[in-house]
């Protein structure tokens, strides 16, 4: 199941499918362009008018994530026949997965036998999902047996919707554990590198494949957006394009799942690499674009944000009575059951990540009070740096967010929402991000508070001091980003199904912008922008009320950074704001946000 010599597509097919992608990228890369301007609207915005929420109590780590890196021998399946063969694994701090022949080879430098991003991977570890494998790869009749040959108690199976699946086995149950630890970091790691991303541009991106996805009738969200903007753009296109070159009578269909399977695995290859190269030719473009957009936006502002205004009071008077059917019959009767279960979720997660720093900073003093003084002592408590990137220690936190799982399924599936391992995934790097956090000041204040005059007990007292500090800020921090997180995986959940209910009543575009463009002829005020913005208030409105019920707190931070209401001052255009009975428009909502 290694690399292929060959490929089941021949030269022709391959410049046909490099068409069809050059085809859909030309279809995506106007909705790219029309998010890029909104996104530099809003950072404009915010940055000319800060708001909620206020800056963190603990300092933020400036280590980029990463995956500690992992090495050792596994059996892999590969080959033609395939066979259980020896393999020298290497997992990179980048998420990237190689294998070699052996270890002197990796040592000597030489090329791996094969390496993978581990994107969209899922890593199955049971008996039975092995041999669930064996029941479907039959590349002769005698195939299982000889599979069966060698036993294989420690299944390794990481599998791709749209890649051969890689069979490795470890040698034993502990080295089975921490493979499968090490390996689950660096699917996460690949996969949320956008969500993580504070770049407008990544969010610009991020808003322009919903776009394009919902102009193609898909308004739920699904794990189609995990990756990196190549990796995301190349699974939504595949679904398009899939359909076509794998129909049932093709001779591919005909030969059998390997043979499948192998084509599939061909054609993401040269999607993927069709995608990486229609964006890189679009970087130039884009940044021309962001500066012309800068340009444009920064001295114009207030006249754009005034027109936005406009624009949203008019778009919710015409959608107000339908959105309110939509939200009394389908929001309202979920909302307080995703916003407990969302809250237990996260809250779960976020006090084992308190309890895992106490127990952290526990054996640290103990091994101080067992150390000598000096440069051991200051060595010891920068030991702790580590934690964050320690996947067995981590694993208290991952697996509280994994929990809630199966009844998070459940309560968004009716609002069209496939996208749980995102949102898991989002809370396991909330956890990360916040120990990072906490383990950076708690190292901080603990080099102003510690020097070579303090005894080893006096060394461990003043750092349960900064303990105490450090666990405050957590416990802070902690009440923000519960919060935060809520609001914003509702949103997610709910604005795609409203936006779809609402969808018909939407389509025309606003006379008064027309003509209205800007000098670099993108919009930055749209009226499917217009719209998302006012269901977002709307949505938020009932978010907050119902988080307040939940939390019993009536000073909760009301503005979500990313998704917030509307960053603009809504008296600043007073005068050109119609008025909406019975509904409040989100312009009003920031002078009381949670009222």
């Amino acid at each position: 199941m290694g690399a292929q010599a060959s490929s089941p597509l021949d030269k022709r097919q391959r410049e046909q499918l490099r068409g069809q992608v050059a085809s859909l990228l030309s279809s995506f890369l106007p909705c790219y362009r029309a998010q890029l301007a909104t996104s530099v609207l809003w950072q404009i915005s915010l940055e000319l008018r800060p708001q909620e929420p206020s800056e963190p109590h603990l300092s933020r780590s400036k280590k980029l994530p990463r995956v500690c890196e992992h090495r050792g021998p596994l059996l892999q399946l590969r080959g033609r026949p395939p066979r259980w063969q020896l393999a020298f694994c290497v997992l990179r701090g980048d998420g990237r997965l190689e294998w070699f022949g052996s270890q002197k080879n990796f040592e000597a430098g030489q090329r791996p036998l094969g390496t993978v991003a581990l994107t969209g991977y899922a890593l199955l570890t049971s008996q039975r999902e092995y041999l669930r494998f064996l029941d479907v790869f039959r590349p002769d009749p005698t195939g299982p047996e000889q599979l069966l040959e060698t036993p294989v108690c420690a299944p390794l199976l990481l599998q791709h919707p749209f890649r051969r699946l890689l069979c490795f086995s470890a040698p034993s149950a502990e080295a089975q554990r921490a493979w499968s630890l090490a390996l689950q970091g660096g699917i996460r790691l690949r996969g949320t590198v956008l969500q993580r991303s504070r770049d407008p541009a990544a969010r610009a991106f991020l808003d322009a494949v919903r776009l394009y996805r919902r102009r193609r009738g898909h308004f739920g969200e699904d794990d189609a957006t995990l990756g990196s903007d190549a990796e995301v753009l190349s699974a939504v296109l595949l679904q398009e394009l899939l359909p076509a070159w794998t129909r049932p009578g093709d001779a591919a269909a005909a030969r059998g799942p390997e043979t499948q399977t192998e084509l599939l695995d061909a054609v993401y290859c040269v999607v993927l690499a069709a995608v990486s190269a229609g964006l890189r030719t679009f970087q130039p473009e884009k940044d021309e674009l962001l500066a012309a957009l800068e340009r444009a936006l920064r001295p114009d502002l207030e006249h754009t944000l005034r027109l936005r205004m406009r624009a949203a009071g008019r778009q919710q008077a015409d959608v107000q009575a339908r959105l309110e059917i939509c939200l009394q019959r389908s929001v309202d009767p979920q909302l307080p059951h995703l916003v407990r279960t969302l809250l237990s979720t996260v809250e779960a997660t976020l006090g084992a990540v308190q309890m895992l720093l106490v127990q952290g900073v526990d054996q640290v003093c103990n091994c101080l009070r067992g150390s000598p003084r000096g440069a051991k002592l200051r060595g010891a408590v920068h030991s702790l740096g580590e934690l964050p990137w320690d996947a067995e220690l981590m694993q208290v936190c991952y697996r509280e967010a994994e929990r809630g799982r199966g009844r998070l399924r459940q309560l968004a599936a009716p609002f069209g929402f496939l996208g749980i391992q995102s949102l898991v995934f989002g809370a396991q790097d909330l956890a990360q991000q916040l120990v990072a956090n906490a383990v950076a000041t708690f190292l901080q204040l603990a080099d102003q508070g510690l020097s070579a005059a303090l005894d080893r007990d006096q060394a461990a007292q003043q750092l349960e001091k900064v303990r105490g500090r450090v666990l405050k800020k957590l416990s802070a921090d902690s009440a923000t980003a519960r919060s935060e997180f809520v609001r914003g995986w509702l949103l997610r959940v709910l604005l795609p199904f409203v936006l779809w209910w609402l969808e018909p009543s939407g389509q025309a575009e606003l006379p008064e912008l027309k003509g209205d463009d800007l000098v670099t002829g993108i919009q930055a005020v749209t009226t499917a922008g217009v719209l998302e913005d006012v269901i977002r208030g709307v949505l938020l409105q009932r978010i907050n009320r119902e988080l307040q019920e939940a939390l019993g707190a009536s000073d909760i931070t009301c503005t979500l950074a990313g998704h917030s209401e509307l960053p603009w001052d809504p008296e600043a255009a007073e005068e050109d704001r119609p008025e909406v009975d019975g509904l409040e428009t989100p312009m009003r909502s920031r002078q009381d946000p949670c009222e």
